[in-house]
């Protein structure tokens, strides 16, 4: 008897507490805005993570190299298609610098024989990158959906 009145009284108590925080802000946006920040920021972090611990290149040569991919695939789809591909990327725009500030181009890619060139001078070797290319552009078909990842692949495919 003495548990439930004591359940009853915590109740009362924390109830007008939960229904001021509920009046401010109905649907707790700033709570899910942290999730969902969280949830790209690690979804993105998982990719270069991935990338790291499959192909066995560096942090900055997994960075570098999703941001020449994604220079070429820029430089090959249309703007709304780039967007596309780039949202299932998080943090598109930090990749893109980074391969330019590691020196992995500084100009246009073109083709695929461009791309290839950017990730040797990322250091990142012919058969890592034959391996790279291709998990870059599953993972984006997996979280962007297969139509993204087949507007990836094609951009990459000349």
């Amino acid at each position: 008897m003495q548990r439930i009145k004591l359940l009853i009284a915590f109740t009362l108590v924390s109830l007008p507490l939960s229904m001021t925080a509920s009046a401010a802000d109905p649907l707790n946006t700033d709570a899910l805005k942290s999730t969902a920040n969280s949830a790209m920021n690690s979804a993105s972090g998982s990719l270069t993570s991935m990338l790291s611990s499959k192909l066995g290149v560096t942090q900055n040569q997994a960075e570098g190299g999703v941001g020449s991919i994604l220079k070429l695939a820029q430089e090959k789809l249309s703007a709304g298609d780039f967007d596309q591909v780039a949202k299932a990327i998080p943090g598109a725009s930090k990749y893109l610098d980074k391969a330019k500030s590691l020196g992995a181009y500084t100009g246009a890619l073109g083709n695929l024989a461009g791309l290839n060139g950017a990730l040797s001078k990322l250091g990142i070797p012919p058969e890592t990158s034959a391996k790279l290319i291709p998990a870059v552009t599953n993972y984006v078909g997996k979280i962007g959906g297969s139509k993204t990842g087949a507007l990836l692949k094609s951009a990459l495919s000349s």
